[in-house]
């Protein structure tokens, strides 16, 4: 059972809003970067969500153990064991030496060892459940889920899974089938509730108002190449067709303003700037009216 699902982060949504609307090398890499760990992830969720054994998932965690911020990419609830996931989506060919990772095609450039990564994360994750006074067995793996990658002279005695053989692993999990108890259920719904809401250690770039490209973007291709067809009050993209109606676009926008400058307040002048295709002006209020808490009068009026 999926007890807290995975969705994308407000840093993902955020980078990807940027890297439309003020693009950068910088943004771009780091969107890439997080846009493919994220997709990584929900691969190995459609694995999970085909378990028959009785489990409590939990995707995606935040959680600070002794003043020390830690991500926990998935963590399994089993009745005598919690396994603790660490998946990356790594392609293309690597070999590991001395307990470090390297490119094959850039053998001088190492990256991040993700068993430090897992060794780090489980040893926290011991620390908050003798905390919560909760003895139970952990387990932990890195899950390469990409299967093209590969890993040369992959070392034997760690716990590594690649991609041609997480079917075969998730028919062990199967094999246990002793039932959940309530201590279970109340270990999942505490580490939801330590769950810590927002990454002190975001990568984001610094942005102004006045920088980012204004309009109606695609929801599907992100294309700017958007018109409107006000007979049909309809939005539709010259690029890959995409339609949709006017008052979805509107709000879809409002809410990406909302999510990039969480600090301004949502006005008509504002979302009209913002969406700059949608006329007139009056058709942009009804929308904010009919969608959000008016808040004021006059000049001062703003939505939230």
């Amino acid at each position: 059972m999926i007890y807290k699902t995975r969705t994308e982060s407000p840093e993902l949504r955020l980078l990807r809003s940027l890297k439309n609307r003020y693009p950068s090398p910088t943004t771009n890499q780091t969107y890439h970067n997080l846009n493919k760990g994220y997709i990584g992830e929900v691969l190995f969720d459609k694995l999970i969500e085909k378990l028959t054994c009785p489990c409590l998932v939990l995707n995606d965690l935040l959680f600070k153990v002794n003043n020390q911020i830690f991500q926990v990419d998935a963590l399994m609830i089993l009745s005598n064991q919690i396994h603790v996931f660490e998946v990356k989506n790594l392609e293309g060919d690597y070999f590991y030496e001395k307990e470090c990772f390297f490119p094959r095609n850039k053998p001088g450039n190492e990256i991040s060892n993700p068993l430090l990564q897992l060794e780090r994360t489980t040893s926290l994750i011991r620390q908050l459940l003798q905390k919560l006074e909760f003895p139970i067995s952990i387990q932990s793996s890195v899950i390469f889920i990409n299967p093209k990658f590969v890993l040369y002279k992959a070392p034997m005695d760690k716990p590594i899974l690649f991609a041609n053989q997480l079917d075969r692993f998730m028919q062990k999990f199967n094999s246990v089938q002793s039932p959940l108890g309530k201590k279970h259920q109340q270990l999942a719904a505490k580490l939801l509730s330590l769950n810590e809401n927002e990454n002190p250690y975001k990568r984001l770039p610094s942005y102004q108002y006045q920088d980012l490209r204004k309009g109606i973007s695609c929801s599907v291709c992100h294309s700017f190449s958007v018109e409107v067809h006000h007979s049909k009050c309809i939005c539709i993209c010259s690029d890959c067709g995409f339609e949709e109606k006017v008052k979805a676009a509107v709000l879809r926008s409002v809410e990406e303003f909302k999510l990039l400058f969480p600090g301004e307040k949502v006005t008509t002048n504002r979302i009209f700037e913002w969406c700059k295709i949608i006329a007139p002006k009056r058709k942009i209020q009804r929308i904010l009216e009919k969608n959000y808490t008016k808040v004021g009068v006059h000049q001062w009026m703003y939505y939230e």
